[in-house]
């Protein structure tokens, strides 16, 4: 554990509904901030808590074509950028680097809503050569964080999806999902839908640090409940695991869920890209100081040494006892619960009716 200089302005503080401890630069600013003391500073004028600033963009393209060996989808669509769930981990963290902003607070709190993401689907579902596969929603940023309350991009795209009778996958840390459950329940019917609520500890003071936006881990467990009551079938996953921080709730999240009607079931360990490795010390230094050089070691053991190992196969998972143990411990768990794999998916793609084009007339009837 380093020490730290209580007086030094620039040092990372928590912050409370805040993920990240800090706002440092992305890997592309070939400047670097910091704070100076004019000798004004007030120790009682405490942290400051950066309010959550969204700008609506017209994007450009909305289907995201992914072709890593490690996901089980190769479409997907994040209606948003950057995430106000503020989870410490996200390995999305340094994509808002490309937009000049910080991997940090910045990616919590500057969020960009694609408010033209319903209409840019219908074009692309129009194209004659779309071929259907599920297409994945939540896969980079949460397509349920607490701005879609306001925005409802991710129900429009549904919408979309369900009036064409595509196939989509859900992913989740927002009990926000039960809002759509109209629109999901209906396409369940038609084996069209696959939601999975990730769920990585069911420590709510755990949580609150962690991942300090999302839903609670206990509503989290009862929207699995919800949409498996009402025939969506709906999955968990323990994502990501962390070392020596959540890695001891693994079989208890996948009992309750399991009791809670989830048919299915994945796991990823914690990866650490670019600016993330940093963002993560920080959050160690402050909530678990005394496990911080344990945890990082485990990360290292099973990433070949280093902090961060990006190569297909093994990036998901890690490798290395620590990583074999894991394994083991979720495939025996979720045989004892009866849950299946997360690549076992059983959609159907044969339904799709590609969108019409509107025409003036129709626009009368």
């Amino acid at each position: 554990m380093s020490d730290q200089d209580p007086t030094d302005l620039n040092r990372p503080q928590r912050i409370k509904g805040r993920g990240a401890a800090s706002n440092r630069e992305g890997r592309f600013e070939a400047l670097a901030k910091s704070i100076e003391d004019d000798g004004w500073h007030r120790d009682d004028e405490g942290v400051h808590r950066p309010a959550t600033q969204v700008r609506v963009e017209q994007a450009r393209s909305i289907l995201s074509h992914n072709e890593s060996p490690d996901l089980p989808f190769s479409l997907s669509i994040n209606p948003y950028r950057g995430c106000e769930h503020g989870c410490n981990y996200c390995y999305a963290r340094p994509s808002h680097s490309y937009l000049n902003l910080s991997p940090g607070l910045d990616f919590e709190t500057r969020l960009f809503a694609k408010t033209n993401a319903a209409e840019l689907l219908r074009e692309e579902l129009r194209k004659p050569g779309h071929v259907v596969s599920p297409i994945t929603l939540g896969a980079n940023t949460d397509c349920y964080q607490p701005i879609e309350r306001e925005y409802r991009i991710t129900r429009s795209i549904i919408e979309v999806l369900a009036e064409c009778r595509h196939p989509l996958t859900i992913l989740t840390k927002n009990a926000l999902v039960e809002r759509d459950i109209d629109l999901l329940a209906p396409m369940a019917e038609q084996r069209l839908v696959q939601v999975f609520v990730s769920i990585n500890a069911l420590d709510n003071h755990l949580a609150s640090s962690l991942e300090p936006r999302a839903s609670a881990p206990h509503r989290r467990m009862q929207a699995i409940a919800a949409l498996n009551a009402v025939g969506v079938p709906c999955g968990v996953l323990v994502a990501p695991v962390i070392p020596a921080v959540t890695d001891m709730h693994i079989e208890e999240v996948l009992k309750q869920a399991a009791e809670s009607g989830a048919n299915i079931a994945g796991y990823t360990m914690l990866r650490l890209p670019h600016e993330l490795k940093d963002l993560f010390r920080e959050w160690l230094e402050i909530h678990v100081p005394q496990r911080a050089e344990h945890v990082m070691s485990l990360i290292r053991q099973m990433r070949g040494g280093k902090e961060n190992d990006a190569r297909f196969g093994s990036r998901m998972r890690g490798e290395g006892a620590y990583a074999e143990i894991i394994a083991q411990r979720f495939a025996l768990a979720c045989r004892k619960h009866g849950l299946g794999r997360s690549r076992q998916l059983d959609l159907d793609c044969t339904r799709f009716v590609a969108p019409r084009k509107p025409t003036a007339q129709g626009e009368l009837f």
